[in-house]
């Protein structure tokens, strides 16, 4: 007997449909193991695909399963952000006007999330689960400037240097000099395997910024290449922009206090984003930091799968 099982698509960090990354939301997907799961997300073939259970806490919303189309990971931004929105956006499955607090659970630990419903798309920001960190990273510039299709002199900008950070999933975070050398990086993953490492189970993926921007209103311009995950290229990613944030306050040492910082991501895919990243700065380090963007319904449907 086949069990129908409802699912949505969501595109995020946008407020337009058919822009920003979109995402499968799979409702109600007790039963199904892993390899199922896996299986299923290589079906739809998006840079993630979310799995909705029943959390093992009963006063958190639900419990997330995200995966690639290649592998299970334990925490993605734009799958946080599209759950929490479609959890709030669904008829009946929650209580709650503006401002609804939603707690998932997700392999990397908690994450509290807020959703705002007003007028036009709707937008939520989750606290980072765990705040960015840098790991031991000794390559040569020339090596990661090969890897991307560009020249050593492209890699860096001010004080920017690359480095390998991680707020639950592991980033190369290189700066570039100019939004032309961003535009015509290409990944070579023979090449950049040579150096990239895998942490637990996850590898490190490439995270290519500069600051110079397309729209005036954003602070960086991003890319993201991830073929070891099946994703040549991904329009938005939350977990690199928490992981960017270390960047920020290493090289940029903003002073204590709040601080907002847009970053554009998928322009150079026809998929523009923006993503918001929020830092609490005291005593010159991040004590707190958040993500957020907003997310539009594109599409539901139903699986027909035993």
């Amino acid at each position: 007997m086949m069990t129908e099982r409802r699912y949505l698509i969501y595109d995020v960090f946008t407020d337009v449909a058919l822009s920003g990354n979109p995402l499968a939301v799979v409702l109600d997907a007790e039963g199904l193991d892993t390899e199922r799961m896996q299986v299923i997300a290589g079906e739809f073939n998006l840079s993630e695909t979310v799995f909705v259970l029943p959390p093992e806490n009963p006063l958190h919303t639900a419990r997330l399963r995200i995966f690639t189309p290649k592998l299970e990971l334990p925490f993605a931004g734009h799958p946080t952000v599209g759950t929490a929105i479609a959890l709030a956006e669904d008829p009946g499955r929650l209580a709650g006007d503006d401002g609804t607090l939603i707690m998932l659970e997700e392999k990397v630990g908690d994450v509290r999330c807020v959703v705002s419903q007003g007028e036009g798309a709707s937008f939520a920001e989750f606290d980072l689960p765990r705040l960015s960190q840098s790991l031991e990273f000794d390559v040569p510039q020339e090596m990661i400037a090969a890897a991307l299709g560009l020249g050593p002199h492209e890699i860096g900008f001010e004080n920017h240097r690359p480095a390998l950070r991680s707020a639950g999933v592991p980033y190369v975070t290189v700066p570039v000099a100019t939004l032309a050398a961003a535009g015509k990086a290409r990944l070579d993953q023979k090449l950049w395997s040579a150096f990239a490492p895998t942490i637990d189970g996850v590898p490190a993926d490439a995270y290519v910024y500069c600051r110079e921007t397309v729209n005036h209103d954003c602070h960086f311009h991003a890319r993201m290449f991830a073929p070891k995950s099946g994703i040549p290229e991904d329009p938005a990613t939350g977990s690199a922009a928490a992981a960017f944030s270390g960047a920020v306050v290493a090289f940029d040492a903003p002073p204590d206090g709040p601080h907002v910082v847009w970053i554009e991501q998928g322009i150079e895919m026809g998929r523009p984003s923006r993503i918001r990243l929020e830092m609490e700065i005291a005593g010159g380090v991040a004590v707190s930091a958040r993500i957020g963007g907003h997310a539009v319904k594109v599409a539901e449907g139903r699986l027909s799968i035993d």
